[in-house]
């Protein structure tokens, strides 16, 4: 059992740092009791890969990740096989040849006898193992996060789907490896496309979209503890106004935590139009959201209660 139920899922992950819904302690319990991974899809910023983090501490295991990319490919996720140390094993015994051979009454018998040794030379002392192999041979069972799926290209998507089901891989020079302790597996996408069917099918979803004012207050309070009461209020009312405009990029959780840290560099007690004005660049990553929030500052104030 890796949570005891709903509710030991939610307190062991607060007390881990990750302060979350009901809804996303009930799929952390219930991947863990069907063995599912978890595909995680939502706004970049806004705890995907933190919840990862958070299961792993939770769990006291091992977190291996696997950063996805386009052009991502089997080699690179799963092993890489090292030809020059094959080759310099392969050059160091080769005066052992007629060892081997000795007895041989022919060709036939001779290479009969090299071929039963080719153990040797197409075992796991050659294989580089990447995050995927490592995640299934490990003694111990792990956390394994392959995040940003969404960037990798559809034929590795298909690849996925092998270990996804059966929680094996093959490797042609060494055959079939299955999984030693089943991980723990979560997938993270910023819907930089559509995932298949085939791996939805696999998975259970969860959508975690910006939080809403009560759960991002706690955020707040618990990340940077001691903040003013009436501040971190005033906040998290003007980032939920901010994220009312159309802009090209909203502001995530992270980056109201980003916030409220230079308020308080700042050593602001109180926000006005004047300070979000002033330290816009913490929270708008392009001029044009910028522009949208100096344009609409004052109904901004107005909603979120600033003088």
């Amino acid at each position: 059992m890796i949570f005891k139920n709903i509710e030991d899922a939610k307190q062991r992950l607060e007390s881990n740092g990750y302060i979350c819904s009901k809804t996303v302690s009930t799929v952390a319990f219930l991947a863990g009791e069907t063995q599912k991974p978890i595909l995680v899809e939502g706004p970049a910023g806004v705890g995907k890969t933190e919840l990862s983090k958070a299961i792993a501490r939770s769990l006291g295991r091992e977190l291996i990740r696997l950063q996805c990319y386009e052009g991502l490919d089997e080699a690179r996720a799963l092993y890489e096989w090292e030809y020059a140390k094959q080759l310099l094993y392969t050059q160091m015994v080769k005066d052992k040849i007629d060892d081997v051979i000795a007895g041989a009454n022919n060709l036939s018998e001779a290479v009969d006898k090299i071929a039963d040794q080719e153990d040797a030379f197409f075992s796991e002392r050659f294989i580089q193992p990447r995050p995927l192999l490592q995640a299934i041979s490990s003694e111990e069972p792990v956390v394994l996060l392959i995040d940003e799926v969404d960037k990798s290209d559809p034929e590795f998507e298909a690849f996925l789907l092998e270990i996804l089901s059966d929680f094996q891989v093959t490797i042609p020079e060494i055959g079939t490896k299955k999984a030693v302790k089943i991980p723990y597996v979560i997938l993270t996408s910023n819907n930089y496309r559509d995932m298949s069917d085939a791996l939805k099918r696999r998975c259970i979803h969860l959508y975690i979209d910006y939080p809403d004012t009560d759960l991002e207050l706690k955020i707040v309070k618990s990340k940077i503890p001691g903040i003013d009461a009436r501040l971190a209020q005033q906040v998290i009312n003007s980032i939920h106004e901010i994220r009312k405009l159309d802009l090209k990029k909203k502001p995530c959780t992270s980056e109201t935590l980003d916030w409220v840290q230079s308020l308080i560099s700042l050593q602001v007690n109180e926000l006005s139009s004047e300070i979000i004005i002033d330290t816009l660049n913490m929270i708008c990553k392009y001029r044009s959201d910028a522009d949208l929030v100096r344009q609409n500052i004052n109904e901004i104030s107005q909603n979120s209660g600033l003088r």
